[in-house]
């Protein structure tokens, strides 16, 4: 079992870890050695034990700070996969359901020989006011 040496608050303590467990350790005493320094920096120097429980008493505030923004979270995950769910039942529903017959639209065509019309009274109104024009003028 590796022992390691780890510092608190500008102390030293030997502490033992399962095999492969150094680095969570590491990191564990680095952050109970951030609280512990932050406790020194306030107060001064204090006894070891008051140091350890305090910081310890801090991480622990953290920590329930962290677990209950965690449960927010899970519980808006879970409404949100509550919701997917809802609408992927929703979704398949609609798709088992027969298609309805498309809806008919009508559209209007134009006459044959309607542009030839169109085009000959076109040709007569300009050829009136031609005429108009004339007399006129």
């Amino acid at each position: 079992m590796p022992e390691l040496e780890i510092l608190i608050g500008g102390r030293a303590f030997e502490v033992a870890c399962q095999e492969g467990e150094e680095h969570y350790l590491q990191s564990a005493a680095e952050m109970l050695n951030v609280e512990a320094q932050t406790l020194i920096a306030q107060t001064g120097r204090i006894p070891e034990a008051r140091m350890l429980l305090m910081a310890g008493l801090m991480l622990a505030d953290r920590t329930a700070g962290v677990e209950d923004r965690l449960k927010v979270v899970e519980d808006e995950a879970e409404a949100l996969r509550a919701e997917i769910d809802r609408l992927n039942a929703a979704l398949k529903r609609a798709e088992a359901q027969p298609s309805a017959s498309p809806e008919r639209v009508e559209v209007p065509t134009l006459p044959e020989g309607l542009a030839a019309n169109l085009s000959a009274l076109a040709d007569r109104a300009e050829r009136l006011a031609d005429e108009v024009e004339a007399k006129a003028g």
